[in-house]
């Protein structure tokens, strides 16, 4: 196999393979003998056909498998030679492969980008800020406020009270629609809190102001997208009898409480709050951390892109965002998204560091274990209940998928790594301190 450089130009390049007609025929004979002994043929003993025979029958298939594996292996050893790492898959292009016949040299052409060198950084010269917020007594009682209001009961309200918003009305209904009841439009003491939308747009509206032992005909219209297809759109009269009003009533702060939540008392419910926010301020701040330390690497490390991979990032930046700003689009019937000069740019941010931490974890030998997939997998698995089974079996057989996966995780792993060649200094802030350095992230 002949090779012959013909584009070197930054990141990119190409060569010529030539391989000469007279090696691609010595293989293809080569290939038959080593068949021939197990070859059976009508009219002809076991291993005892002959080769003009096996020649015109495998030779066609043979001679794609041995130009195949020809190339195949000269682009594997030119790769080795050149220590060249490919960005992407290699482009290889038959010459004149339309043309080409049985006699002919075999010509390709390869082309590609390589990863580029990623230069040392010293990543004792980071500093990095480690900020802390201890979990207050204000926010503790907050918490305990919220939870509070999410337990809250409701008592009888005094006997000819009108129901406000906010109060629990008990009713009885049935539901028609072109003067026939439907199934499922009927209930007894069903407990309702006005203006929790838990039913048809307009109908708590209505019951707004009624009084026990009232009865209401509720007039409303099925949404046009609801899940019953035979009611979707159509008008419905709902006949309601009111039969209490009750006024919310928020729970106690005791050790009552606490128990509802798996606490033994109030301090020990406080002592589990505290722990959750502090988790939380834990997990905002190693945001901001992480941040500052793609911040500095950034401005640090500086090498040629190649320009598949940034175009590529672009392109799915790009897409990304269009989505988010037309979140009534589901599929990708959309026409093409070009990438803006802002896309570009935090495609090149995003590929340079991507690449600089995937060798600096390289380097330090960083993995993603088996135990932390399996963690990470049933983590996703849980955004599709019911279909868990289906998607284990999807991430399986899925590389993509499980890369997916996995390169959050390896890349906080290298993140750690870093933080703890860096300078840290840790500081106590207050929790609206943090707040506005987590905002001050989407500003950038």
């Amino acid at each position: 196999m002949q090779v012959k450089e013909s584009l070197n130009e930054g990141l990119k390049r190409g060569y010529q393979f030539t391989l000469p007609a007279a090696e691609l025929a010595a293989t293809v004979d080569a290939k038959l003998k080593e068949a021939q002994p197990e070859v059976e043929m009508k009219g002809f003993r076991k291993g005892k056909v002959p080769m003009a025979m096996l020649k015109k029958q495998f030779g066609p298939r043979i001679l794609g498998e041995a130009m195949q594996d020809a190339i195949d292996g000269a682009l594997r050893d030119h790769l080795e030679s050149s220590g060249d790492r490919p960005a992407t898959q290699p482009k290889v292009e038959m010459v004149n492969g339309d043309g080409w016949k049985e006699g002919d040299d075999v010509v390709v052409n390869v082309s590609y980008e390589k990863l580029p060198e990623i230069p040392e950084v010293d990543l004792t010269t980071l500093s990095l800020e480690k900020l802390t917020v201890p979990a207050g007594e204000e926010a503790i009682t907050e918490a305990l406020a919220n939870l509070a209001k999410s337990s809250q009961a409701f008592e009888e309200r005094r006997k000819g009270s009108k129901a406000k918003e906010g109060d629990q009305v008990v009713i009885d209904f049935k539901g028609f629609v072109d003067g026939e009841a439907f199934e499922g439009g009927e209930a007894e003491d069903y407990p309702l809190v006005l203006g929790s939308n838990s039913f048809i747009p307009g109908f708590e509206d209505q019951l707004v102001g009624t009084k026990a032992d009232d009865e209401v005909k509720v007039e409303v219209s099925f949404p046009e997208e609801y899940g019953a297809p035979h009611l979707a759109g159509k008008a419905a009269t709902f006949e309601c009898k009111v039969k209490s009003v009750k006024a919310p009533k928020e729970a106690e702060i005791d050790d009552e409480l606490a128990k509802k939540y798996g606490a033994e008392d109030l301090d020990g419910l406080k002592k589990q709050i505290a722990e959750r926010l502090e988790a939380e301020y834990a997990g905002a701040a190693r945001a901001v951390m992480k941040r500052s330390l793609l911040d500095q690497l950034d401005e640090k490390v500086k090498f040629d892109l190649p320009e598949s991979l940034v175009e590529a990032e672009a392109s799915q930046i790009a897409h990304q965002l269009w989505h988010e700003e037309n979140p009534e689009v589901h599929d990708h019937n959309h026409g093409s998204i070009e990438p803006t000069e802002e896309h570009k740019t935090l495609a090149e941010r995003r590929v340079r560091l991507g690449l600089l931490l995937a060798e600096i974890g390289q380097k330090a030998e960083v993995t993603v274990t088996d135990q932390e997939m399996t963690q990470a997998v049933l983590r996703a698995a849980r955004q599709y209940p019911g279909q868990e089974r289906q998607f284990f079996e999807f991430i399986q057989q899925n590389q993509g998928a499980q890369q997916q996966l996995r390169a959050p995780i390896f890349e906080d792993k290298v993140v750690d790594h870093i933080a703890e060649q860096a300078k840290v200094e840790e500081k106590t802030v207050s929790k609206e301190e943090l707040e506005k350095a987590v905002e001050a992230l989407d500003e950038l």
